[in-house]
């Protein structure tokens, strides 16, 4: 991170000769800026937005017009000037908005005049949200993000900007995107980013989503992450059972009265906004609003939300947003941070004809260019004067951007980054850099390193990754890797190593294959549904010894590639020569009389080890995502994924007879999965799968079905596995099986009611996991637990089912983020 200090100074803007420039400061009474005031021509959609310090300014040709400044809970105050060519100065100090009480009966327990209003705007809410079958604007659209305070150290490192500036506050981002927004209802939306810009990141680009949270839906989603259930509209349809709502008065603008309604949550730790909501009289419509969400509105990444619009006038039947400003704060882990995220609507086409080719699977398209505009070109059309903190901190991260590629400061900060640090060592791995060769060294870390197992014993297993980009054009794909490894078992003596050579590219959709080869130890089901250091930990401390290895000289080619509309194909050949490994080892730290080690083969389904053969194996496979959304970079395409399931087919085939194969066999798997959103209600998320062997004359244990079991606490993958199955108590090579895995994720839905766990924020989460070979391969498990658990852990109780009856329980710990350990 490269972060600066401010400067004071003031800005200097573009100014045509055939224009006249309007500028002036917004206050309130005391003089007070009001931090993005609307700036409108009458009459017009033409307009500015003010700064955080009230300042704006406004380029007109020569004429009369009558400008109007506004600004939410304030009158709005209008001012005729002639434009010339000679620079005007027109401030407005605007007074706080005078409410006019209407005349009304007050009797004991009776409403409050707000609910008729209310009712009246959720009967037309249907009405302005399909209003505009299509329309196009221009947004900008400005967004910073700031620190008032952070930590000297997180993770026992220190925390270093790379700026030389140790001061708390700091801009930590600052971006500024001029795009075009086309919208086709009920599911049409397309944004192209016309220009771009990065404080101090000069080919990145930035903000580019110009979302308008509409009201007039009955559920929002503002932004990513903030709460999984979306927020309740204050006229959604089922408002009035979530709020209370309080009369404050009337205001006129242009002959349009206007009520202005408080708007309280009914509960709290409900997804609900606070704050007011400006209906206007007769027509019952939108005026403007300003609303919060805090932590009692069950946001989970930041603190309070504040939320402020304003729509305008396009005609005498249609309005359209003008601005939209988001001012998040956040405290967390030391860190205080605090922003603004401005959207100024313009240049709206309420009629627009779009080619039948327009709207397609490209989401947002970022012009090649677009972040390659001139500073001049930014002071003609920045409708939002910059402010004299942002200016300072453009002006210094392009100075150190330039700075810091030269080869020696280059160098510098691999010297700081390259210095070992005992966590990267111990738990997460250590990468080295070397920048002006574009590549990094990846060392695995200690716990990955040292392990215990009943085949090697103690072993020393080393391996990291070599990683070169091939091309300098940021954010392109092409790049080779290199992952040596060797491992030695101090039990068994034997000396394993391997390697694979991975080359990825694509310009427009990603594409990659790898090649490798050595010696290695595998598990017998190849998913390695226990980890190595679960595995050490059962094995060493309680003489569990779930794990079960063979070893193999093996070659392997695998390849994957998208060929859009969200269509993958992948597939791969791979030899093995497969050797049995057997216990050496009985060490354990508990050393328990009652309790010995089996054998290393699945017990559940065997009798003895198997015989040392060879397999040749080919496999090819489809993935299809329907409905798949892009965004399309100048350089390259990413996939955003799509609200419908993804569908999966795999075909696999055991060769005979070339490269001496032994395994004679075919079999497939065909697998649907999806998040379903439901909003209020959760989300609920599947994976089921069809599956078994077409031919079968000759199957090695390696190859049968596996069913990803679990016999420790911490949990498999939830979507692909069983949490209390034993590893290879139903592993088969049946013809046909079928498995399913649902679960529910609650997100508040009801703890929220509970007083206790509404203030811890956890969730209820419920599900089942089953699967069926045949009469004697059949196994349900069901489970209900909790997650958000400090924001990452997620506990279950699990009921394993066989044949109608529980034969098993126990709990299981997630952590969201982390692999098998």
């Amino acid at each position: 991170m490269r972060i600066l200090t401010f400067f004071t100074f003031f800005i200097v803007c573009y100014t045509s000769v055939q224009a006249g420039r309007i500028s002036g400061k917004v206050t309130d009474e005391k003089g007070q800026a009001l931090v993005y005031a609307s700036i409108l021509v009458k009459g017009t959609t033409l307009g500015t937005t003010a700064n955080k310090q009230g300042d704006y300014f406004l380029q007109l040709d020569p004429g009369t017009y009558t400008i109007i400044a506004q600004y939410v809970g304030y009158g709005r105050q209008e001012k005729t000037i002639t434009v010339g060519a000679d620079d005007l100065i027109l401030d407005f100090q605007l007074s706080i908005q005078q409410l006019t009480l209407k005349e009304v009966v007050v009797r004991p327990g009776a409403e409050d005049p707000a609910y008729a209003i209310i009712r009246q705007a959720i009967r037309k809410r249907p009405f302005y949200l399909n209003q505009l079958n299509a329309f196009q604007c221009e947004v900008y659209i400005k967004g910073q993000l700031q620190l008032r305070a952070y930590p000297k150290k997180f993770l026992g490192e220190k925390i270093d900007f790379e700026d030389g500036d140790t001061s708390q506050r700091k801009m930590l981002f600052l971006s500024e995107t001029v795009a075009r927004y086309s919208v086709e209802k009920p599911r049409k939306s397309k944004i192209e980013v016309l220009s771009t810009k990065v404080s101090g990141r000069s080919d990145d680009f930035g903000l580019s989503t110009p979302q308008i949270v509409s009201f007039y839906e009955n559920n929002i989603s503002v932004g990513r992450n903030l709460n999984p259930r979306g927020f309740v509209s204050p006229i959604a349809s089922s408002a009035l059972n979530f709020y209370r709502y309080q009369y404050e008065g009337t205001f006129v603008e242009e002959g349009r009265e206007i009520n202005r309604i408080k708007v309280i949550p009914r509960r709290r730790y409900e997804p609900l906004f606070s704050g007011y909501i400006n209906i206007t009289e007769g027509d019952w419509r939108i005026h403007s609003l300003q609303l919060r969400l805090t932590k009692s509105s069950q946001m989970e990444l930041i603190d309070s939300l504040n939320i402020e619009q304003l729509y305008v006038p396009f005609n005498n039947d249609v309005w359209v947003i003008k601005t939209q400003v988001l001012y998040p704060a956040v405290k967390l882990l030391g860190f205080d941070a605090f922003g603004s995220f401005v959207n100024v609507y313009s240049q709206f086409n309420i009629a627009p004809t779009f080619d039948r080719r327009f709207f397609n699977n490209t989401y947002l398209k970022i012009y090649e260019g677009s972040n390659k505009k001139p500073a001049a070109f930014w002071d003609s059309i920045r409708p939002v004067p910059l402010q004299a903190e942002e200016i300072a901190d453009y002006h210094r991260k392009d100075s150190l951007e330039k700075a810091h590629k030269d080869p020696r400061y280059l160098d510098s900060i691999d010297r700081r980054r390259n210095k070992p640090h005992l966590f990267a060592l111990v738990a997460t791995g250590q990468s080295f850099y070397k920048a002006k060769r574009r590549e990094t060294w990846y060392f695995n870390p200690l716990l990955q390193t040292v392990a215990y197992n009943t085949v090697e014993g103690w072993l020393v297993s080393l391996g990291g990754r070599y990683t070169k980009k091939l091309d300098t054009i940021p954010g392109s794909r092409k790049a080779l890797s290199i992952e040596p490894a060797i491992r030695h078992g101090f039990s068994n003596h034997h000396l394993n190593a391997s390697g694979t050579f991975t080359y990825t590219h694509g310009k427009k959709f990603f594409s990659s294959f790898s090649l490798s080869g050595g010696k290695w130890v595998y598990q017998i089901n190849n998913a390695n549904p226990i980890g190595q250091l679960s595995n050490t930990i059962r094995s060493w401390l309680f003489e569990r010894n779930y794990a079960k290895f063979y070893e193999a000289w093996f070659t392997r080619f695998q390849f994957s590639k998208d060929v859009g509309n969200g269509i993958t194909v992948f597939g791969g050949l791979r030899y093995e020569d497969r050797i049995p490994l057997e216990n050496t080892s009985t060490y354990s730290f508990g050393d328990r009389k009652e309790v010995s080690f089996t054998p290393n083969f699945p017990i559940e389904i065997m009798q003895e080890n198997f015989r040392r053969h060879q397999a040749f194996i080919g496999n090819v496979g489809i993935s299809w995502l329907p409905g798949t959304k892009y965004i399309e970079y100048p350089e390259r395409i990413v996939n955003v994924g799509s609200k419908f399931p993804l569908l999966t087919f795999n075909y696999s085939q055991g060769i005979h007879n070339i490269l001496g194969s032994d395994i004679d066999y075919a079999k497939w798997r065909f697998e649907i999965s999806q998040s379903v959103n439901m909003n209020l209600g959760g989300n609920f998320r599947y994976r089921m799968a069809l599956g078994g062997f077409m031919r079968r004359d000759s199957v090695a244990v390696i190859d049968y079905t596996h069913f990803n079991g679990n016999q420790i606490l911490a949990s498999v993958e939830y979507l692909n596995g069983f949490q209390l199955l034993p590893y290879y108590k139903y592993s088969n090579k049946n013809r046909l099986y079928a498995q399913s895995h649902i679960e529910h994720h609650f997100n508040g839905l009801l703890t929220n009611k509970i007083p206790l766990f509404r203030k811890l924020n956890w969730y209820l989460v419920m599900g089942a996991n089953a699967f069926y070979a045949d009469s004697d391969k059949e196994y349900i498990e069901v489970f209900a637990g909790f997650e958000n658990l400090l924001k990452i852990a997620r506990f279950d109780w699990v009921w394993g089912v066989e044949k109608g009856h529980v034969v098993t329980t126990g709990v299981r710990l997630g952590i969201r983020g982390f692999g098998k350990l």
